[in-house]
């Protein structure tokens, strides 16, 4: 077992790399024959990645007859930017890929005939998302985590950052990396980014500060096509604190159970299962008018039994918060959450360079359009992942060219420039392809 506490020296080549260790990556690397040489690159510790916080679950076509209301429900909520076959795909695959994670260990919840247990979240017309509690993330990135660490194939580097992408005659050749303030390259024949998304260059996310669209970076310097770099969700209903940091998420499966949100007089003023780009703007447009920091959300209507049972985490967090939500309303608030564009890919997860592949939220495929409806991340970034996997074998072995490292001599200079990069591409209207 290639366990973390035995992290092997990183080599000069490889075969595969994948930058991070969330759903994407993992799942990527699970679907490679198990004899290729595969380099896992994590930012942070292995346990680092948003796809560890997702609360709600992960949305599957219940049946045939659900197809079409899957369907209609992802482009009503993406605006209908959506590209249709990307949706069609991650609808079409769903079954099979919760019958993976079955496979992998993943507790989902279970009804009486022991068939899955759905839950229900804004913009869904009907129950079709699957849960474990409220921490459905953890339970499927940890099932894979351990899946992943016991293949002698893969090797691991935590805390070791993607500074750059090694260009050779327009192909990905490898990367550059960054760890104890080291910079050397490492080649591979393919490269996966599954480097998450941009909530580090907000001030108030629910995402890990460490995601700061270094991949999306690195495809601005080299010209790889990315699209809809100003598409960016902010979920409605985040735990207000005077604190700076991460913001607490209260899962939108809340609100399907029959939580409601209430203005400063304590009124109800927006549907609360609509999608989330319309309860954020009716949050935005109450607070304007009450001159209100937050609202609230009042889950007391769900019910005790089902408050402590499946939402354990975000009410033990509520009470440390100093607000008990079976007794009384939270204080809430819109932060940014998700990032509908990134890096442009196909149905494979092909990028416009040879040999560069990306998945999940640092990608953008299309099937989110403007706005993603909820739940749709973890499977977006699993069919995806598995989609690259399946294009890039076999790869022919790739170039090696010599790398240019004096660009990266001055890290915090470097890392300035890449967020000024990114902020100046998300602020030009016409950017989008």
């Amino acid at each position: 077992c290639n366990s973390p506490d035995k992290i092997m020296n990183i080599r000069k080549k490889y075969e595969v790399i994948i930058v991070g260790a969330g759903v994407a990556g993992l799942f990527c690397a699970l679907h490679l024959p198990s004899d290729t040489d595969i380099l896992i690159l994590s930012k942070g510790d292995l346990e680092e990645s948003d796809s560890f916080l997702a609360q709600g679950g992960i949305c599957v076509q219940r049946d045939e007859d659900d197809y079409r209301g899957y369907f209609e429900d992802t482009l009503r909520a993406g605006h209908y930017e959506n590209d249709e076959a990307a949706v069609d795909q991650m609808i079409r695959l769903s079954p099979a890929i919760i019958a993976e994670l079955v496979g992998y260990g993943v507790d989902f919840a279970r009804d009486d005939t022991g068939g899955l247990r759905y839950t229900r979240e804004g913009g869904h017309s009907r129950p079709r998302i699957a849960f474990h509690g409220d921490s459905t993330g953890k339970e499927i990135t940890s099932k894979l985590l351990r899946a992943a660490q016991s293949r002698p194939n893969i090797s691991w580097a935590p805390h070791t950052e993607m500074l750059d992408i090694i260009e050779c005659k327009r192909e990905c050749a490898g990367l550059i990396i960054r760890t104890d303030k080291k910079v050397f390259p490492v080649h591979a024949n393919s490269v996966l980014l599954a480097t998450g998304g941009v909530g580090g260059l907000f001030e108030n996310t629910t995402n890990f500060s460490i995601l700061t669209g270094d991949a999306v970076a690195a495809a601005l310097r080299h010209g790889v096509q990315t699209q809809h770099l100003n598409y960016v969700q902010i979920h409605p209903t985040t735990f207000y604190s005077e604190r700076t940091g991460r913001r607490f998420l209260i899962s939108e499966s809340v609100r399907g159970e029959g939580a409601h949100i209430l203005d400063g007089n304590g009124n109800r003023f927006v549907n609360e299962l609509l999608p989330r780009d319309a309860v954020t703007s009716a949050i935005h447009a109450c607070m304007k008018e009450q001159k209100l920091k937050h609202v609230w959300l009042d889950m007391r209507p769900v019910g005790k039994e089902t408050l402590e049972n499946h939402f354990p985490t975000i009410c033990a967090r509520c009470r440390e918060e100093g607000f008990d939500p079976v007794r009384q309303p939270i204080p809430i608030v819109p932060a940014q959450h998700y990032f509908m564009g990134g890096i442009r890919v196909d149905l494979h997860g092909a990028t416009s360079m040879p040999r560069l592949f990306a998945a999940g939220e640092t990608a953008c495929n299309g099937v989110h359009g403007k706005n993603r409806l909820a739940s749709n991340s973890l499977l977006e970034s699993l069919i995806w992942a598995k989609r690259a996997a399946q294009a890039m074998r076999p790869q022919a072995e790739g170039a090696r060219p010599p790398a240019d490292l004096s660009a990266y001599a001055d890290y915090d200079r470097f890392r300035q420039e890449e967020k000024r990069l990114i902020l100046s591409a998300m602020e030009r209207e016409d950017y989008c392809d």
